[in-house]
């Protein structure tokens, strides 16, 4: 295998996966019926003038199935977490006391949960479309390749010609 066939190779492979980790990350923020801190994954706080993952201003946990505690580390955000959430559009009604925030997770609905398959569905169709948007680029660029490695032949099958005729001419001169 030729150096520029195993880069291609490795291209092809890294993309791919990259396509893969971003789906498993997608369907990590689809819930399942259990509550969890990736739920929140993406929500997103103007924190003194900059835009904050909830996560990374406070901590986030999960004491049972059904319920999900944010605490943050600065109780001034409790009213600005609990406005993103709202407008993060995830179903939830979170419920601010002073110190922490409750989101109680309700159980899921049959509508609900194949709403949830369809969405998990698409998710995997956009995976698809990245991975074979990958193979089209490293085909087009293997390709390229393979145009390069013609011309390369090609010059080499003209020198074989021009030595045989060169080889010929030497043989019928007397």
């Amino acid at each position: 295998m030729t150096e520029e066939s195993q880069i291609c190779l490795e291209l092809a492979e890294e993309g791919m996966q990259k396509a893969i980790s971003f789906l498993e990350r997608e369907l990590h923020k689809i819930r399942a019926g259990k509550a969890s801190p990736s739920m929140l994954e993406g929500v997103k706080i103007d924190y003194y003038g900059v835009l904050t993952l909830l996560s990374q201003m406070s901590n986030i946990n999960t004491p049972d199935s059904r319920s999900i505690i944010i605490q943050p580390w600065d109780k001034n955000m409790l009213d600005l977490i609990e406005k993103a959430i709202l407008v993060a559009n995830l179903g939830f009604n979170p419920q601010n006391d002073g110190a922490i925030i409750r989101i109680n997770v309700p159980a899921l609905t049959e509508e609900r949960r194949i709403d949830l398959v369809k969405k998990a569905k698409i998710e995997g169709e956009n995976a698809k479309i990245s991975i074979r948007n990958v193979r089209r680029t490293v085909n087009d660029e293997a390709k390229r390749v393979l145009a390069e490695v013609q011309e390369i032949t090609n010059s080499y099958v003209t020198k074989v010609d021009k030595i045989i005729q060169d080889k010929e001419q030497s043989m019928m001169t007397v």
